[in-house]
Parts: C-alpha cells; sequence; structure tokens
C-alpha cells in the first residue's frame, strides 16, 4: 500500500470521528487524543503485516496497542475505510 494511500485511509477514519463523534473539535484533537483512533492506526499497521506473513510481529504489535488502548482488534481482522471506535476501553 502507498504512503499516499495509507493517509489518506487514516484521514478518513478522522472525518469519520467529525462525523459520529459531536465532540470532537480538531482533527488534532483525534490524532493526539482519541485511543480508538489510535487502536485503528496500529490495526491498519498489524494488518498490513498480517497479510504478508509476518504473523508474530502483527499479533506482538496489536497485543501493544491492547495494552495501551485498551481496544483489542485481531491483525487478521478486515476493518473498512472510515472506521470509528468511540469510548473503546475493554472493546474486543
Amino acid at each position: 500500500m502507498a504512503i499516499s494511500r495509507i493517509f489518506e485511509t487514516l484521514a478518513g477514519d478522522v472525518r469519520a470521528a467529525f462525523d459520529r463523534d459531536p465532540a470532537a473539535r480538531s482533527a488534532l484533537e483525534v490524532v493526539l487524543c482519541y485511543a480508538g483512533f489510535h487502536a485503528v492506526i496500529v490495526h491498519r499497521l498489524a494488518h498490513w503485516l498480517w497479510v504478508r506473513d509476518w504473523l508474530l510481529l502483527a499479533r506482538v504489535i496489536s497485543h501493544v496497542a491492547r495494552i495501551f488502548t485498551g481496544v483489542e482488534i485481531h491483525p487478521g481482522a478486515t476493518i473498512g475505510k472510515r472506521f470509528f471506535i468511540d469510548h473503546g476501553m475493554g472493546v474486543v
């Protein structure tokens, strides 16, 4: 996946936060303060590794994200565009 496409996908995830969370005030706030967004960023990296057979590294990265965000997303899970997790603590 090209870098430009990665940023386009993440920008869509930020826009989804604005569409679905009335408390979201700026893109910077979403990027810096939303644990659900952090979980999605890390999942997209872990999934990229997973589909390229870097299975152990993908699982480790996913596990670290769970520790920091409280959100567990299996690296093999496919997530579409404009994905947003609000109040994701404890989500599996």
